[in-house]
């Protein structure tokens, strides 16, 4: 018999992780790698002190109503917790973790990517390429939108916003902000701060979003603050689908007012919005902003990191509940 605590790793993590975690657990993995049902997680906290859980398990007032007494701590692998209900894990004395910090420089990567993807239409020039359809050239040919020395207006600069804009800046693009509160000037580096998304959607040719999905930002993109932006400019969301009203998107790809969108997460997921798919304007990928062996291993370890300090009776240094 052991006394070591017993932890259910809910998806296929990195081989690094998985090391670790066995060596310093008993360990329930998902090999499978497939999401986990309700039932499923119900049936597992009743075998488990602690779950190191996924976006895809989530965690609603109906679940939390069903949890065993038995589990104690849900260590995230990921920054976001909206698949959490957090006041409700909380009345169960549930202590909830994150992993900050480690995938902002990836996920940073991939809003650049987006950026300038959807803005030198990287969708269509890679079709005509692939497809032997590139038959034709001249000066009006694949002509898209300029990066450098434009605006980017960022939504959230926290960790990952800030990384976007530091890699903006080797675009010799012009910065502008909308956060909950203004930065210190040492990390603002030149940024122009907006108290207000209204006062920030007009000057950005290129909007990034990187706040949280929260009751208040869900919708944020709506068509009205859509309509706000100047005409030709794009849009970019490595954050959470939810932020963006995919029907007025659309709408505003359709009437010119958008030139382009780069996307990495929507409203529904795995899968995406089927209506996009026409759309050559739009660059998607697959919500894969943190998808780096060494962000990935990272992340794990973060995870563990959690875990190791509350099963030490510390308080975990990523504590979200």
């Amino acid at each position: 018999m052991t006394d070591r605590p017993v932890i259910w790793i809910s998806r296929r993590l990195s081989d690094a992780t998985l090391a670790r975690a066995t060596r310093d657990y008993e360990c329930l993995i998902n090999h499978e790698d497939q999401p986990s049902t309700p039932d499923q997680i119900i049936a597992m906290s009743h075998r488990v002190d602690g779950i190191i859980a996924c976006h895809s398990e989530i965690f609603d007032a109906e679940i939390i109503g069903r949890l065993a007494p038995r589990l104690r701590i849900i260590a995230n692998h990921s920054v976001g917790t909206d698949h959490c209900d957090l006041p409700g894990l909380r009345a169960r004395n549930i202590t909830v973790t994150n992993t900050p910090d480690v995938l902002s420089d990836a996920t940073g990567e991939i809003a650049l990517l987006l950026m300038l993807g959807a803005a030198r239409r990287a969708v269509e020039g890679e079709r005509l390429v692939r497809s032997g359809a590139w038959d034709f050239w001249s000066p009006a040919f694949m002509v898209g939108k300029q990066v450098t020395g434009q605006r980017l207006g960022i939504v959230g600069m926290g960790r990952v916003g800030q990384v976007m804009a530091r890699n903006a800046r080797g675009l010799n693009m012009e910065i502008h902000y909308h956060n909950q509160r203004r930065l210190p000037a040492e990390i603002e580096q030149g940024a122009i701060y907006h108290s207000t998304l209204e006062s920030l959607l007009p000057v950005a040719d290129f909007l990034s979003l990187h706040c949280p999905a929260t009751d208040k930002t869900t919708g944020i993109m709506n068509g009205e603050r859509l309509a706000m932006m100047p005409d030709g400019a794009v849009l970019i969301n490595c954050a959470r689908g939810t932020l963006v009203d995919e029907a007025a998107l659309l709408q505003a790809l359709n009437s010119g007012k958008l030139a382009a969108a780069g996307l990495d997460c929507f409203v529904d997921e795995p899968g995406g919005n089927p209506a996009f798919a026409v759309h050559e304007n739009i660059f998607m990928l697959p919500h894969i902003g943190s998808a780096t062996r060494a962000t990935r291993d990272a992340m794990g370890f973060r995870a563990l990191d959690n875990l190791d300090a509350f099963f030490a009776g510390k308080t975990p240094g990523d504590l979200v509940n």
